[in-house]
């Protein structure tokens, strides 16, 4: 039997310069690279894994670095930004540490229940952060990276939500019904629902004239949300299969597997399975600290590294400050 979606699994986007994206996502907003691998679609492309210490679902954004791609262009159907969650006494620490790497943060506006700093990374990517009440942080179960630039009485908590544009939202909403998401407010022109788990549950649909969208750094490539099991896999594929919506094999990921599905509305979703962690070490050093291949690309170690530009982790900060 299929069950609901207990939440966001991952978000992935595209960036421009790998080690700058670390600097950013690593060295600024404190979360750990918990692994650098290769795109298994294109083995001399990075991919990028930042969360939590252990990489734990529902903490994790992934970026593919495309130093020579054209800017994307953020639109429809895409994701149009992802949220990361934080205690909410600590947005005026975020202003202030934001505003001291020249990053441009928005006065803070009220959304729902919630209060929510908006931000750019370095090639225009759209992020959140959004505070979370203590029971809402303590309820998710995530201990921050202890070791990271930012202290852990104010560091990011995983992902609260992503924000869509859809071609057509009606459509939209079906699929998360189906996945299990659940209709829970309304404001202007955001629809929000919210899936079962306890943390990366919220995804919020934008009712907006918006032109197309163009791929490319600075935008989100994909969602991906949990699912429980690699049999659960098949039952989703087959159940998006008979309702003709585009949606790919499953496919093992090494970390996780997963399936891709293209609904209505053309957001494009991931299902992954449920895994303890994405954290992986390469050959040298910790995770994150040395590129991370599976056995089937290893034999490949020399070519790869030949062709992708060495990266540098944030140095852990023994003192959390």
């Amino acid at each position: 039997m299929l069950t609901d979606t207990p939440g966001i699994h991952h978000v992935t986007g595209l960036v421009g310069d790998a080690q700058e994206a670390i600097e950013f996502y690593g060295g600024v907003l404190g979360l750990r690279l918990v692994t650098q691998t290769v795109n298994y679609e294109d083995i001399l492309q990075h991919h990028l894994y930042f969360g939590d210490a252990a990489g734990t679902p529902g903490t994790v954004l992934t970026q593919f670095p495309d130093p020579h791609g054209d800017a994307g262009r953020v639109g429809t159907p895409q994701v149009a930004s992802a949220a990361f969650v934080v205690p909410d006494d600590a947005l005026e620490y975020w202003r202030t540490r934001l505003e001291s790497h020249d990053i441009a943060v928005e006065d803070p506006i009220d959304r729902f229940d919630e209060r929510t700093l908006r931000l750019e990374d370095p090639v225009g990517t759209q992020l959140e952060l959004v505070g979370g009440s203590p029971a809402t942080v303590d309820r998710a179960g995530v201990e921050p990276w202890a070791e990271g630039p930012v202290p852990v009485a104010e560091a990011v908590r995983g992902i609260h939500g992503v924000s869509l544009l859809s071609v057509n939202p009606y459509a939209t909403a079906g699929t998360l019904e189906t996945l299990g998401f659940e209709h829970e407010a309304e404001a202007d022109d955001r629809i929000r629902y919210r899936a079962s788990g306890a943390r990366a549950a919220v995804v919020d649909i934008l009712d907006r004239d918006a032109s197309f969208g163009r791929e490319g750094p600075g935008t989100f490539h994909h969602v991906a949300v949990s699912v429980e099991s690699e049999e659960d896999l098949y039952e989703w594929r087959e159940l998006f299969d008979e309702r003709d919506y585009d949606v790919s094999r499953v496919k093992d990921r090494h970390f996780f597997h997963s399936l891709y599905v293209r609904e209505p509305g053309g957001v494009l979703f991931e299902l992954a399975t449920e895994t303890d962690g994405v954290a992986a070490s390469g050959p040298d050093g910790g995770p994150g600290e040395s590129l991370y291949l599976p056995d089937w690309f290893e034999q490949d170690r020399d070519l790869v590294e030949s062709q992708l530009p060495e990266l540098t982790a944030p140095a852990p900060n023994e003192s959390g400050r």
